[in-house]
């Protein structure tokens, strides 16, 4: 097993998609006898774990909870003697990785996670058109200096600017030993400790980007018989508290421990997901290998993450009367849906998706057509 060295602008204490996918990697990867020593910005506010290099960093001012790490190689990097270097960003410690793969003459792994040009309404309104045509255009550089690109899905690849590097399709992959339906008794104990009123839940958790469009959500469930359970938190949390206040068939949770969200999972009748941003949607692989059906944008990733009527059901996005309705559809088939879900748990797990990214690695390792100037 290789040594792999990644590099990446967002993870712990930071919580999304990217920081779970890279720590349940490297947990994995270690396991089989590999290492994977992970570069990030640091933060007061996490104690690095061995094989964990934090560099120093500055809060990035657009962004709440995201971090500028310095551009730098921890000398502990470079004495791990590694085999690959795996980027999971295009910026700052994107180029600090892709400065390594260059010295040390390594093969550069790229993971594709999120189009930058996405953040550019939250630098400016006013400058969004541009900024997100420089930011593509940067992307498109740095992607093209890969000798694999890793994405999550088929509608990531298709995001992919053409004319550069193989692209590989590696789910996420959920971590199927701690995503796996609760029992009643745990379920009962999550309600009562978090007051949440008895029948039917309807429930979202994850990061509150204003691109997930979680009002859609507020809105859609007016008028259901369900309470609307929502986990999480970022940018948008406020606005949508401020836009619930006066219903009493909402409640915001917070941000729950990894170890409660399965639990968490459990005890919903349906998964709502109104994005149609996502490279993949890793909160609605987690509810699935749960056991509660997803209703899900039927946009970018989540067309192919969700199985319309196998584990869950899709709505146009943006179409509010659409994402309530199928809320409707799943709640009145939670149990064979439910049946479904469970029966794709092997299929999600991240066991796959790790003999996935050890073909990639030995690809790139043992090809004799790797670029050698980048």
């Amino acid at each position: 097993m290789q040594t792999v060295a990644v590099f990446t602008d967002t993870y712990l204490p930071t919580v999304n998609g990217v920081t779970y996918t890279i720590e349940t990697w490297r947990d994995y990867w270690c396991a089989r006898g590999g290492r994977m020593p992970v570069v990030y910005p640091g933060s007061d506010g996490y104690r690095p774990a061995p094989d964990e290099h934090p560099v120093s960093s500055l809060p990035f001012p657009f962004y709440p909870g995201f971090r500028l790490g310095r551009p730098r190689i921890p000398s502990a990097i470079s004495e791990a003697d590694p085999d690959v270097v795996h980027t999971h960003t295009p910026f700052a410690l994107g180029l600090a990785g892709r400065r390594l793969a260059t010295r040390a003459d390594l093969p550069l792994v790229a993971s594709y996670h999120t189009p930058a040009s996405e953040y550019a309404e939250y630098i400016s309104d006013h400058l969004s058109g541009p900024l997100r045509r420089i930011a593509e255009r940067y992307e498109r550089w740095f992607f093209r200096q890969a000798d694999a690109v890793v994405v999550p899905s088929r509608a990531a690849a298709a995001q992919v600017p053409d004319g550069g590097a193989p692209i590989h399709v590696v789910s996420n992959g959920v971590d199927t030993d701690l995503f796996q339906p609760s029992s009643e008794a745990a379920v009962a104990a999550f309600r009562d400790r978090h007051d949440i009123p008895e029948g039917p839940l309807v429930g979202y958790t994850g990061r509150h980007g204003h691109e997930k469009r979680l009002e859609e959500l507020l809105t859609a469930t007016r008028g259901i018989e369900a309470t609307l359970v929502v986990g999480g938190d970022g940018p948008a949390r406020s606005e949508l508290e401020r836009a619930a206040a006066a219903r009493d068939d909402v409640v915001f949770l917070g941000f729950l421990d990894r170890s409660e969200l399965p639990t968490f999972y459990t005890a919903l009748d349906a998964f709502g997901f109104p994005s149609p941003v996502e490279t993949q949607g890793l909160v609605a692989l987690e509810a699935i290998a749960c056991g509660t059906p997803v209703v899900a944008a039927d946009g970018a990733a989540l067309s192919e993450t969700v199985a319309d009527g196998e584990t869950g059901y899709h709505f146009e996005p943006g179409n509010v009367d659409g994402l309530t309705a199928a809320i409707r559809r799943a709640l009145a088939d939670r149990q064979r849906l439910s049946e479904r879900c469970l029966s794709r748990r092997d299929a999600l797990s991240v066991e796959r998706s790790i003999d996935a990214l050890e073909n990639v690695y030995d690809t790139v390792v043992n090809s004799d057509a790797r670029r050698l100037v980048r």
